[in-house]
């Protein structure tokens, strides 16, 4: 990936700077993909003529809102809503809801962007979209998040519908948040829409490996780029990043396809285990009793836990980010690489600083981008839908194999295309430019809208 942009996709970028900012992130994003599209505007003139790019980098449509709540004390909360559709040239916006403090419009737009191309690239008819809020769930009561999330949707579930735009989890939005969402939803419209949210309990319209499929996805993917080298996960040492329930499914196939996974983290510090993340111990403590990782070390007395710390410079063949946004930075690349990674596949959305990148690819080793690997999530939420339109209900296993078959797709998909925009084994290119091409043709189709 260059870091030079052609002239005009430098002015392209210069007027998104203008007309967004102090929106580190979104520039970040929009950067990152505007990079790799000079070949695709020599090939393809039409999306110049037509302004795709301008199009593509601004929002169909920014809502923005008060969110009152009232805690267990009876004290008043006022924190602020957000749902940015983006893009709905492929099909209804699609994409998750995230709570948590760091969430402000800049968040919402750079994930709403990275969005467009993740669904495009799973070939199932979705746009791209996200929301969200900057409320804090940690340490709230479930009477707490259930007022919250009332209140969200008081506002929300105008803008929502199963053509419209239907909304899923992120950080912080996990089962109990959606069924929250969806009662209220029901309250409000008095419609048993089931397709309007994703990520439902399995009693009332969810997907089975709907709660499985980023993790797993991710990990088909990466799979998958070792397939290349002519390698596998079979005994590979591996590091993932989080511990909620992108890295703990992540850890789980892992473990199934042979590799051992000798670390994980959370937001105050990591925990390393020689002998193998125990995997059933780490979901009691997230999934169940929402605990802290540091209490891994209470019941796995060899295993040791590090305040702080950075959990990438522990020595690792397969390197999986699966936390948030920038997680691994220049420095923190290099020493992976230095440590003898030779595969990184991102379960979070942006975890890789541009300098990161530009450390990999550099490096020539297998590098997948969110955009592609973290894709399964919102494929199977489509899977879901897709279900719900037909009031039908999969089999695990059939699922499992329909998510695993989009993730290959997705991966054929880049490598050819970075192989035909002369980029060979760069799936950021391949991503970024596979995405556009999709939905710049159909933008091209629906005319000046």
């Amino acid at each position: 990936m260059s870091n030079k942009m052609d002239e005009r996709l430098e002015s392209m970028y210069q007027d998104v700077l203008r007309r967004n900012p102090g929106e580190a992130e979104f520039h970040q994003a929009v950067r990152e993909v505007l990079e790799t599209l000079g070949p695709v505007l020599a090939k393809y003139p039409e999306f110049r003529e037509r302004k795709i790019i301008e199009r593509i980098c601004e929002p169909e449509r920014q809502i923005i809102f008060r969110v009152p709540w009232q805690d267990d004390r009876g004290e008043v909360h006022v924190n602020r809503g957000f749902r940015v559709q983006y893009n709905s040239s492929l099909g209804p916006y699609k994409g998750g809801l995230r709570f948590h403090p760091s969430v402000y419009l800049g968040i919402i737009k750079f994930l709403g962007f990275e969005q467009i191309f993740k669904n495009a690239l799973t070939g199932l008819p979705i746009g791209g979209g996200k929301g969200g809020s900057d409320f804090d769930p940690k340490g709230k009561s479930d009477n707490e998040i259930m007022r919250f999330c009332q209140s969200f949707m008081t506002e929300l579930w105008r803008y929502i519908g199963d053509t419209t735009d239907v909304p899923a989890g992120d950080i912080g939005v996990g089962g109990r948040e959606i069924g929250y969402m969806y009662g209220q939803f029901k309250r409000l419209t008095s419609r048993y829409e089931a397709g309007v949210l994703t990520g439902k309990g399995l009693d009332y319209g969810g997907s089975l490996v709907r709660t499985e499929a980023t993790g797993y996805g991710a990990t088909f993917f990466v799979e998958e780029m070792l397939k290349v080298r002519k390698d596998s996960f079979d005994g590979k040492r591996c590091v993932v990043s989080g511990s909620g329930n992108v890295a703990i499914y992540t850890i789980e196939k892992i473990t199934q396809l042979g590799g051992r996974v000798v670390a994980c983290s959370d937001s105050n510090g990591y925990i390393i285990d020689e002998k193998g993340i125990d995997l059933d111990l780490v979901k009691q403590l997230k999934e169940v009793e929402r605990r802290r990782i540091k209490d891994y070390v209470e019941y796995r007395g060899h295993a040791r836990y590090v305040s702080g710390g950075n959990i990438w410079e522990i020595p690792c063949q397969v390197a999986m980010p699966s936390a948030t946004q920038n997680e691994i930075n220049g420095h923190d690349a290099k020493t992976l690489v230095k440590n003898g990674c030779i595969a990184v596949g991102e379960g979070a959305n942006m975890p890789t600083t541009p300098e990161g990148i530009k450390v990999f690819l550099d490096a020539k080793i297998s590098y997948g981008p969110g955009k592609a690997a973290n894709a399964g999530g919102v494929a199977t939420s489509a899977l879901e839908m897709q279900q719900n339109a037909t009031r039908d209900s999969w089999t695990f296993e059939y699922t499992e194999k329909r998510l695993a078959n989009i993730m290959k797709n997705i991966h054929q998909n880049c490598y050819e295309t970075a192989e035909e925009f002369g980029a060979p084994g760069n799936y950021v290119v391949g991503a970024n430019i596979a995405g556009f091409i999709k939905v710049a043709k159909a933008m091209v189709a629906h005319g000046l809208i």
